[in-house]
């Protein structure tokens, strides 16, 4: 069923990936990418660390950890959608990153790397997307080297009573119209409301995070709660020996 599922979104993704620039930028009313400032200036990077991308889509966050990084440092970028791929090999190579970045198609929730093999791993609006949750916070568990951080920064749901109804009332009638007008994909931008609408609330993540064992869990919400950033920390050798 996940791998039908997944199927499914990868397809999805696939269709809309000529539009998804454009269509953040409208959609997000260009805030997404402040938000991704906002939590790039809470990282500390090492110029030589070895970072993952994961569900990098078009490349914007790839991108931005590669400008933090030395030629001796690496950024991989995985996603599931070979055409936003391509888009973001584009991107990279017109950003001059390309021996920084490396770009590979595979699955978030079955990761093709070793134990114990990032300084950092990041995920940008792909966690609500991914079937099994749990699943994919596990395997960023795994790949993290001790004492190493994950990074998801994810649209949220504000509980302001007074801004939730405007938010509710964007995501189901705005975005998918928006999607008809501006790319011809209605059903598409229906289904991407349906998950950001649906996805667990900022504190439910923070329980998602402490159950695959991270610690340091803590959160960041931006434009009264219509996105989030949360942070937490593999423990490091001497955490787990104590």
């Amino acid at each position: 069923m996940a791998n039908r599922y997944l199927h499914n979104v990868q397809g999805l993704f696939d269709t809309i990936a000529p539009n998804y620039d454009r269509m953040n930028n409208i959609i997000s009313l260009g805030t997404h990418r402040h938000w991704r400032r906002q939590t790039m200036a809470q990282i500390q990077l090492a110029p030589t660390a070895q970072a993952l991308d994961l569900c990098c889509g078009t490349g914007d966050w790839t991108i931005a950890i590669a400008n933090d990084l030395q030629s001796t440092g690496e950024v991989i970028g995985l996603d599931f959608s070979a055409p936003m791929l391509k888009i973001a090999q584009q991107k990279v190579n017109q950003a001059n990153v390309a021996d920084r970045v490396w770009l590979r198609r595979g699955n978030a929730m079955h990761l093709p790397f070793h134990d114990n093999s990032f300084d950092l791993v990041t995920i940008g609006f792909g966690l609500r997307n991914l079937p099994d949750k749990p699943q994919a916070l596990a395997e960023i568990y795994r790949v993290l080297k001790p004492g190493a951080q994950l990074v998801c920064l994810e649209t949220s749901q504000p509980d302001q009573r007074l801004i939730k109804p405007v938010w509710q009332w964007y995501f189901t009638k705005v975005v998918p119209f928006f999607g008809r007008l501006f790319a011809h994909q209605y059903q598409e931008y229906s289904y991407l409301q349906e998950t950001t609408r649906h996805f667990v609330s900022y504190r439910q993540l923070v329980g998602l995070f402490k159950q695959a064992g991270f610690q340091a869990v803590h959160y960041q919400r931006f434009n009264f709660g219509a996105a989030a950033a949360h942070f937490g920390t593999k423990p490091s050798l001497e955490d787990t020996h104590d």
